[in-house]
């Protein structure tokens, strides 16, 4: 079993500001990227929100350009997945039979959007009509008819920011009352823009090259709705499933945590896999950052 000084888990926004910042403190960190090296910016087409970058950049590019930049200062980054952990002990069982023990260790593993697995959903993520984040794509759909599924207070915020580009805002719901908190709910049914499907399934996102329309189901009659774009908010599951009943959780799985700290000493956590709000890549890189400026100062002291 290897030892190492810092082994950070995911490589998205957070893992990878994290690893910047460790690999420049000469911690030698070893990055397991996972099965989806990049997270899920690498889905994006064009990033406008990044600071720095005023034309936007491809999620893609962006998660290249901060994996070059770690491993300039020495990150070792491994293609592989935790298969089994013990987190009290520091101890990582990778997938290609790898095992490690770490001083430290950085948790970033992210979050997974919740999925209808209706056709054409996933055929069009990614630039081309589906999205599962209004505040990162919502501009795209200036004037424009889209749809929001779900019931809850994140679909009735979703339709609120959209709102403000989108000429008309449908928020498809399965049942006859929303899951929102009242203020929330009480927003949603008084704007003028947004207007509330209830009892209405989604069945298929139709197009060619990009989203054109929404097949659904209301009651027993199937019909399509014109639109540009279908934004899914029906939850994110964080993944955190490998560490469960050796870390401290929430209920939904996210890790809790004090500030980079989570619940056992020389364990750090960032990014998406302990933020149920803001899920941005800028507060997760941020996040990230502190997770390693974190992690030098333990061993260090």
């Amino acid at each position: 079993m290897d030892s190492v000084n810092l082994v950070i888990i995911g490589s998205g926004c957070a893992g990878l500001t994290a690893a910047i910042y460790a690999a420049r403190a000469n911690l030698s960190p070893v990055i397991v990227a996972g099965t989806q090296s990049g997270g899920q910016l690498v889905t994006t087409s064009n990033v406008e929100n990044f600071p720095g970058f005023p034309e936007g950049i491809n999620g893609f590019e962006l998660m290249e350009n901060m994996r070059t930049q770690a491993e300039r200062f020495g990150a070792q980054f491994l293609s592989s997945a935790v298969e089994r952990s013990d987190l009290s002990e520091k101890k990582l069982y990778l997938d290609d039979q790898k095992k490690f023990k770490a001083k430290t260790i950085i948790i970033a593993t992210g979050a997974s959007p919740r999925l209808l697995n209706i056709p054409g959903e996933r055929e069009f993520f990614g630039g081309k009509g589906v999205s599962v984040c209004a505040t990162c794509d919502g501009i795209f759909f200036k004037n424009r008819e889209v749809v929001v599924i779900g019931g809850g207070d994140s679909a009735c915020e979703e339709a609120h920011f959209l709102a403000r580009f989108c000429s008309k805002v449908y928020i498809i719901h399965r049942r006859g009352q929303l899951r929102a908190s009242k203020i929330m709910a009480d927003r949603a049914l008084a704007h003028p823009k947004i207007e509330i499907l209830w009892n209405t399934i989604p069945l298929e996102i139709c197009g060619e090259k990009k989203v054109t329309h929404i097949r659904i189901k209301e009651g027993e009659r199937e019909r399509d709705l014109p639109c540009s774009g279908v934004f899914l908010a029906i939850g994110h599951i964080p993944n955190t499933q490998v560490f469960e009943g050796q870390i401290e959780r929430d209920r939904e799985g996210y890790i809790l945590s004090d500030g980079a700290y989570s619940s056992i000493p020389g364990i750090f956590v960032a990014g998406d896999c302990c933020d149920p709000v803001y899920r941005q890549a800028i507060t997760a890189a941020g996040m990230g950052a502190a997770a390693g400026i974190s992690a030098e100062r333990y061993l260090y002291e």
